[in-house]
């Protein structure tokens, strides 16, 4: 247990850790609200206008990339995240009063997703980014995955509240009480002992070819370009979460609010269940990743076929497990081989590719949803877990020389082979030149790397 949450014996990553749990909740309450108005009371359950509105949301992210990343590293990212995070909570309040006044449109929605998009882009590499200076690069790993339990304990609670409360109040007071909660990062920030937080190199102001060092920083290293490609694709058509759980509630079992944030707050708790074996991982590698993002193709699958709300909601569980774990692998696998001074760029690009990718991931399963139904946007899904793996499986068998032998002692084995190439300065997940046996769940696996 002491090793599975050894980064709470630092102060100012547990300040940053209450801080963000209480926002997070905030968060998730928001997002609930605003699909949930989107979809049952400005539209009549138009799953293109969610997608839309995801879109705005979230296509910042790829047009702010070179800039958002450079801020990160140029930039005290405690001082940049105190104004983003203000900003967003400001904007909250704003959306908050319209609904409440009774005079939001559509495309009031619209614009609100536009203007968090554009703050979020700016925050999420200052964020991802600053976990770095609250701890050494020893406890990294294991923060990240507390930043995932925070974010993921966040929507096991956010959702549910929301949906009991929009029954009780309406939408207009969760997206009041979410501006508040921002308030909890904000005294985080500001009671966090600078002394302690761990120097960081920053780029110099003046430096010429700042914006294109990322791009090249990550075209010479080949494992994070794979582990982008597959974030890529999860992220821009597999987690839009939103559609899925939202047309499956209303139009496959005629459901309501309630039962929708149920149905989040299930997925949470398997989350939950991935971010605690996470955190207990010294280092993130990638057959983990590849494994995690054929699991999550498989249930999703199985999720499309769910004949009734309880079984679709247990499918959710395992989803959010399988979810979690590729997510804070690819996470903490870039982060933790990514050199100081270019991480906000490398973190912004990653950023970029996991959630840029909505505007074209989302409105595309939202059509597939509207004109074949839910489940079929459920497929889409499984064919993005699947193709994910398949990327990273041609490139370990053309670069690193993966091959799947059949070996007998006593009974059948299926084995992954990892042949070095002799370089210890690129990785698969874990150094080129270790020595190492693994044991992985799909009947009886063995890896040797050599």
């Amino acid at each position: 247990m002491r090793r599975m949450f050894r980064s709470f014996g630092i102060l100012n990553y547990r300040l940053w850790f209450v801080g963000a749990l209480v926002s997070n909740i905030g968060t998730w309450m928001q997002r609930t609200a605003q699909d949930w108005i989107v979809l049952t009371e400005l539209t009549d359950n138009d799953a293109a206008a969610l997608g839309i509105t995801l879109a705005l949301q979230l296509g910042p992210q790829l047009v702010l990339l070179p800039w958002s990343g450079l801020i990160a590293d140029r930039f005290d990212r405690r001082r940049v995240l105190m104004v983003t995070q203000t900003a967003m909570g400001m904007l909250g309040l704003a959306l908050g009063v319209i609904v409440l006044a009774g005079v939001a449109q559509l495309w009031h929605l619209y614009a609100f997703a536009l203007a968090l998009g554009i703050a979020s882009a700016i925050d999420a590499p200052a964020r991802q980014a600053f976990v770095s200076e609250l701890v050494t690069e020893r406890y990294l790993p294991n923060a990240v995955a507390l930043n995932s339990l925070s974010f993921h304990g966040a929507r096991l609670v956010g959702p549910a509240v929301a949906g009991i409360l929009i029954a009780l109040v309406g939408t207009g007071w969760v997206f009041i009480i979410n501006a508040a909660t921002f308030a909890a990062v904000l005294v985080a920030l500001m009671l966090m002992r600078r002394s302690e937080l761990v120097p960081t190199t920053r780029t110099r102001r003046g430096e010429r070819g700042q914006l294109r060092a990322g791009f090249r920083y990550v075209r010479s290293r080949p494992d994070i370009v794979v582990v982008l490609a597959m974030v890529s694709l999860v992220g821009t058509f597999g987690m839009n979460f939103a559609i899925y759980i939202s047309t499956m509630t209303t139009i496959e079992f005629g459901l309501g609010s309630s039962e929708y944030g149920l149905l989040s707050s299930v997925m949470a708790i398997g989350s939950v269940a991935g971010a605690l074996m996470a955190a207990r991982r010294e280092r993130p590698r990638l057959r983990v990743m590849v494994s995690a993002a054929a699991a999550f193709g498989l249930v999703c699958l199985i999720a499309a076929f769910m004949p009734n709300y309880w079984t679709f909601a247990a499918s959710l569980a395992v989803l959010g497990a399988c979810t979690l774990t590729f997510m804070t692998c690819a996470n903490a696998y870039v982060q933790t081989t990514t050199e100081s001074v270019m991480r906000g760029r490398v973190m912004a690009l990653y950023m970029a590719v996991f959630m840029g990718g909505t505007p074209i991931g989302s409105p595309i399963v939202g059509w597939v949803t509207n004109h074949l139904g839910p489940r079929w946007g459920l497929g889409v899904a499984a064919v993005a877990g699947f193709a994910a793996a398949g990327v990273a499986l041609v490139w370990l068998v053309r670069s690193r020389g993966l091959r799947i032998t059949y070996r007998t002692s006593g009974r059948r084995r299926v084995g992954f082979a990892f042949e070095a190439d002799g370089r210890a300065d690129e990785q698969v997940g874990e150094d080129a030149v270790e020595a190492a046996t693994t044991e992985i769940a799909v009947g009886e696996v063995t890896g040797q790397r050599r």
